[in-house]
């Protein structure tokens, strides 16, 4: 195919070195159809669209200019910057392929809309400019607002934007300005990049390649391939965006929730250059100071749960590049940045085999199984060589973990083993003790986990032929369950964290109380007398926002902090998948309430300010309320994931 022989160019001519494990041919493939296209690869801007393989691209940038001392220039703009005097940008549609993106930005009294549309393989950008309103009313979700009068601008020279080009990452290939067209001249290919809309010379911008310039009184667009029209390009997009629409607001609130799972994971998708990869981080803010990217464990691979929803090959590469990040001691690490550094002294938690078998159980592809299941059964051993207290797992951090990376402080502590559960400064863990390199907590949630993880391995490993490694499998979840076993606390129903210092049960209770439901350890009528007295406890964990990460009971709610309160999508999601191992009409019906909550609470936020939240204020409408919540991180979905209808395949934990 003519696409794969331009692949294959490409990346022969600049390839860099990987640290990254070789690809099976099923799974480049599933690389090679991702990285080929129109779209925002680039992690440093949303207002910019990249060729791949070839490393082209088109950004947009603003630039501002007055009559005295206050020119400013807007090279690159992302989503959910917070400052002072930065753009503030609300996301709107982003169809996976790139097919359909539209975004509103406001700097500085500008306010504009960038949409893109694709026509067959070649690219349109429309800018349109916005009446001089407030950045509030272009993002709702900006706290403070700033009314711009007419007069603010009555001095000002006028806006213009720039749609410059070139090449990114190094790859070969030359642009430049010949006559009234920008030409890229790529290996196997050229590209011309056309006007349409009135141009002026503005001469005065810091960019590095050939550009157009309009000014900001009027739509003004740009075409690849062959010139176009403004209005040949409006109707592209018009086209565009009406299909967009039709694919995610015909079944209301189920295909507005799928539209928007879509579109977090369109904007968070970039492009990794010096590993050749396509994947979803977090976010973009969060890119920023980590070297390009930064993977998350368990954030990635629920990355890859929503994406098998509408993208099949983006939910395989995320669940399997976080795998491909394994350490040298066979663990998925907390967190993996660009650079290749990563924490080589603690994981995060196992949803691994879990997240792996889903993917299977929806698109039945073995080779998925094959190419995962050797670095998750490494995986699976690690946790009781590494984190085992007898029948019990703790979380931890190993301080001779190599190799040893100076700038992170935590490692060795018992905040490194805090940052290892996931749940960075929750008050689960304010009083625990820590031998320098266990936490000595013995943890309901990991072992519930794990337990989970083990039997999702076991299914898979009997799925693939391997009895012997399937029966390990189910001894291992046989003793941690032993272990849970003795955290339940006969006296108020629930299963407990135990200070192995003192031995006693711990008072404090959060979701992960609950994930013993996950692992299906408990007896049907333990598990309704669980969810009745606590889980639907409204001075514990009920209410019209749920669920809040400790007990609305316990001091530290009211800090509203982060994991101290707030209210998490995987958390959520993590019950609500334990809910579906029990049949009792206590447990139905409290999963079904779970999940309508649930998308209430991400829909509000969605629609009046296009925020897809790391975390949700569990006593104020307003989330934006504290800085410590990312405006645009995809695992916030995960709300909306769970509503009723959103995913009618995930009716039930797919472990055993």
């Amino acid at each position: 195919m003519r696409w794969q022989a331009a692949f294959a160019a490409a990346m022969i001519v600049a390839a860099p070195v990987s640290a990254q494990p070789p690809r099976s041919s099923d799974y480049a493939a599933v690389q090679a159809r991702l990285q080929r296209g129109w779209n925002s690869w680039d992690t440093n801007t949303v207002t910019g669209q990249v060729l791949l393989p070839y490393g082209l691209q088109i950004r947009l940038g603003v630039k501002k200019a007055s009559s005295e001392n206050t020119d400013a220039f807007l090279p690159t703009a992302l989503i959910g910057r917070k400052a002072a005097g930065e753009e503030t940008v609300f996301p709107g549609p982003h169809s996976y392929d790139g097919a359909y993106t539209e975004l509103r930005l406001a700097w500085r009294g500008i306010a504009l809309r960038l949409e893109t549309a694709h026509a067959g393989d070649d690219l349109v950008m429309l800018v349109t400019p916005l009446s001089r309103v407030a950045a509030a009313d272009v993002d709702p979700g900006r706290r403070t607002r700033t009314t711009f009068r007419a007069t603010d601008e009555a001095t000002s020279l006028p806006a213009v934007a720039v749609l410059s080009a070139n090449m990114l990452w190094n790859r070969p290939g030359s642009v430049a300005r010949e006559g009234d067209r920008i030409v890229a001249r790529l290996p196997g290919k050229t590209i011309e990049i056309h006007a349409a809309g009135p141009q002026v010379e503005e001469l005065q911008v810091p960019v590095a390649g050939p550009y157009f310039a309009f000014r900001l009184d009027r739509p003004a667009a740009i075409s690849t391939g062959k010139a176009r029209s403004l209005e040949e390009v409006e109707a592209l997009v018009a086209a565009a965006r009406a299909d967009f629409v039709a694919r995610t607001s015909g079944r209301g609130a189920v295909a507005e929730v799928r539209g928007a799972i879509e579109t977090v994971l369109g904007w968070d998708t970039i492009y990794d250059p010096a590993n050749q990869r396509v994947m979803s981080p977090v976010s973009r803010v969060w890119n920023q100071n980590w070297g390009g990217y930064v993977l998350f464990d368990w954030d990635t691979f629920f990355a890859g749960t929503m994406a098998s929803l509408g993208n099949r090959d983006l939910a395989y590469a995320n669940a399997l590049e976080v795998l491909n990040e394994a350490t040298q001691d066979g663990f998925v690490p907390n967190y993996a940045r660009g650079g290749g550094w990563k924490s080589s002294d603690r994981s995060e938690p196992p949803v691994g085999a879990v997240s792996i078998l889903g993917l299977y159980r929806r698109f039945h592809e073995r080779w998925l199984l094959r190419d995962s299941y050797d670095r998750l059964l490494k995986w699976n051993a690690w946790w009781p060589a590494h984190r085992g207290q007898g029948d019990y797992l703790v979380w931890g951090s190993d301080a001779q973990a190599q190799p040893v990376n100076p700038d992170d402080l935590s490692v060795g502590t018992l905040q490194g083993a805090k940052y290892e559960s996931g749940l960075d400064n929750s008050p689960m863990y304010d009083d625990a003790g820590f031998d320098g390199r266990l936490m000595q907590l013995a943890d309901v949630g990991l072992m519930s986990l794990y337990i989970a993880d083990c039997d999702a391995l076991a299914t898979i490993a009997k799925e693939l032929g391997r009895g012997a490694d399937a029966a390990l499998l189910r001894a291992r979840s046989a003793r941690y369950r032993r272990g849970l076993a003795t955290l339940w606390d006969p006296a108020t129903h629930i299963y407990r964290n135990r200070d192995l210092r003192t031995g006693l049960l711990s008072n404090r209770l959060s979701p992960t109380n609950f994930y013993p439901l996950l692992a299906g350890v408990p007896k049907p009528v333990d598990a309704d007398r669980m969810i009745r007295e606590h889980l639907l406890n409204r001075q514990e964990f009920w209410g019209d926002r749920v669920i809040p990460s400790i007990a609305r009971n316990d001091p530290a709610f009211k800090d509203q902090d982060y994991w101290r309160g707030r209210i998490w999508g995987p958390m959520n999601y993590l019950v609500w998948l334990g809910l579906a191992n029990y049949r009792t009409p206590t447990a139905l019906a409290a999963r079904q309430e779970l999940g309508e909550r649930s998308l209430a609470l991400f829909l509000g936020e969605l629609r009046s300010k296009g925020h897809v939240h790391e975390n949700y204020s569990a006593t104020s409408a307003d989330s934006d309320t504290i800085a410590t919540t990312d405006w645009f991180y995809h695992w916030g979905a995960l709300l909306g994931l769970i509503g009723p209808g959103v995913d009618p395949a995930a009716n039930a934990l797919p472990t055993r």
